[in-house]
């Protein structure tokens, strides 16, 4: 095992490049240090398909830490007109009371789904929730206007969503590009802005509140992993073996 490098990933011709060269801009206000990763996850390249549709794909882990962030991570996924993903999250150490940034933005043959949020790690509990939505839903109102719906979600996900959960589903082709550049770009911006400005006023909290965070970052992980959408995807390209430790001791490792 050893450590990710700080400099970011580069993937030629992804189309997500941008969003993790600007988070990873931001992060280092706070002094990242690099987070270990398993050498066999920091980049992996394969071949697959069939003769008449081949496809070459490349993924890519970009990962650190800071003072009050126990994992920032990125999962990147190049794989030309078979997939381009960028799943990007930060997660809090139980000793500081944050919720998660979450960004999924994923370009299929079909479309592209984009996903943006400040996860709770304890969604019931004001005194984790309150100031947070207070100015996550500004956000959320002004960006989802711009974008269309992307559809309800699964009854046993609402708990480890935010009604700030900005989700959409809009087309390939100079129409999504343009509400990319226009909308899904700023409100990135916005959301991670928002997050680095929570996770700079963050105070430590005392052992008793941390236990109960730390349980609450549990169930938000280990629901993540069971249900990550990438599984198939991820088991296609690279093998179901590596897609589950990926998923299981890299990307939701707590």
């Amino acid at each position: 095992m050893r450590s990710s490098s700080l400099d970011p990933v580069v993937l030629p011709g992804w189309r997500w490049q941008p969003f993790l060269d600007q988070a990873v801009a931001a992060f280092a206000a706070f002094r990242p240090q690099p987070y270990p990763v398993p050498e066999s996850f920091l980049w992996r390249f394969d071949r697959g398909g069939s003769a008449a549709r081949p496809f070459e794909v490349t993924t890519a882990t970009w990962a650190c830490k800071t003072t009050k962030l126990r994992q920032v991570r990125a999962a990147c996924v190049e794989g030309g007109d078979a997939a381009s993903v960028l799943n990007f999250v930060a997660n809090p150490s139980c000793e500081f009371d944050l919720p998660f940034f979450g960004a999924d933005l994923v370009t299929l043959p079909n479309g592209h789904l984009l996903a943006l949020d400040l996860q709770p790690a304890l969604k019931t509990d004001p005194q984790h929730t309150e100031a947070v939505w207070q100015k996550l839903l500004p956000l959320h109102q002004q960006w989802s206007e711009l974008l269309p719906s992307g559809g309800p979600i699964p009854s046993e996900a609402e708990p480890f969503f935010s009604p700030g959960f900005l989700w959409t589903r809009i087309p390939l082709g100079p129409e999504g590009d343009k509400l990319i550049e226009n909308a899904v770009m700023p409100a990135f911006n916005s959301y991670l802005s928002l997050y680095l400005d929570l996770v700079d006023k963050a105070i430590s909290v005392n052992k008793e509140r941390a236990d109960e965070l730390l349980a609450g970052q549990l169930r938000y992980c280990k629901y993540r992993a069971l249900k990550d959408p990438a599984r198939g995807m991820l088991s296609r390209f690279h093998g179901s073996e590596w897609t589950e430790s990926y998923i299981h001791d890299v990307l939701f490792d707590l």
